[in-house]
């Protein structure tokens, strides 16, 4: 996803914020050849998702939505019952609070 909202061009591309969970990390260690450094490079801003005071996490932050990709069972579950203890799970409340865009590439592994 990353690689496709860079590609957009400057004129066109939004700044890209990135928050990759620890189970994100491992998944990408696992499923591919990339290192987190490497998708932390697409970003322009990359936040720890303990930190829920980071700037995307409030509603005055403009945005033109957020995408959760991939989202897990979990992380969904947190978001439908308005439990917010990280930051991916807080800014997508938020996200929907300011009735923005929130798009969730749901996926479970074993």
């Amino acid at each position: 996803m990353l690689q496709l909202l860079k590609n957009l061009g400057d004129t066109k591309r939004p700044e890209l914020h990135l928050v990759m969970s620890r189970s994100a990390e491992i998944t990408l260690a696992y499923e591919t050849k990339m290192k987190i450094k490497e998708v932390h490079q697409m970003a322009d801003v990359v936040h720890a998702n303990k930190d829920i005071s980071a700037s995307i996490a409030s509603g005055s932050f403009k945005t033109d939505g957020m995408i959760i990709a991939p989202c897990s069972m979990k992380t969904l579950a947190e978001i439908a019952s308005g439990v917010t203890n990280n930051l991916i799970s807080r800014a997508a409340d938020v996200t929907l609070k300011e009735r923005r865009r929130l798009v969730c590439l749901t996926r479970e592994t074993p």
